[in-house]
């Protein structure tokens, strides 16, 4: 059962090892997650897994993160769901584009658990 206050997390990353200790962290903080390895992949869970919050590489291939957090807005109208960045780019301007975006929230890898888990208390409560 997930803890009071726990939020329904889709983390989005190419990279197995990183969606997944991401994953495992934000699971044993008591939140509810589910994990996609692709643009395609995330917009398919986001139908099914209704996040609150949204943590999305900007780097995926194919389909970048922008593009993604475009087809969320679109298909769900923002409503209720934190988009948060996760990139390896964090100058002023990278952050600027983020929010143009859409993103509430920008963080660079490796992302600080315990920052996020603030955002995630805060988006919470």
């Amino acid at each position: 059962m997930p803890a009071t206050g726990a939020a329904r997390v889709l983390v989005v990353d190419d990279n197995a090892d990183s969606v997944a200790m991401l994953t495992m962290l934000l699971e044993m903080k008591g939140h509810v997650t589910a994990m996609a390895q692709s643009g395609p992949e995330a917009l398919e869970k986001a139908e099914t897994f209704r996040p609150d919050v949204v943590v999305l590489d900007i780097g995926l291939p194919g389909m970048d993160g922008y593009e993604v957090a475009g087809r969320l807005r679109q298909r769900f109208g923002g409503q209720g769901m934190t988009l948060v960045a996760l990139t390896g780019w964090g100058s002023d301007e990278d952050r600027q584009r983020t929010r143009e975006a859409g993103f509430h929230h920008h963080f660079t890898k490796p992302v600080d658990p315990e920052a996020l888990q603030r955002v995630l208390e805060e988006i919470r409560t």
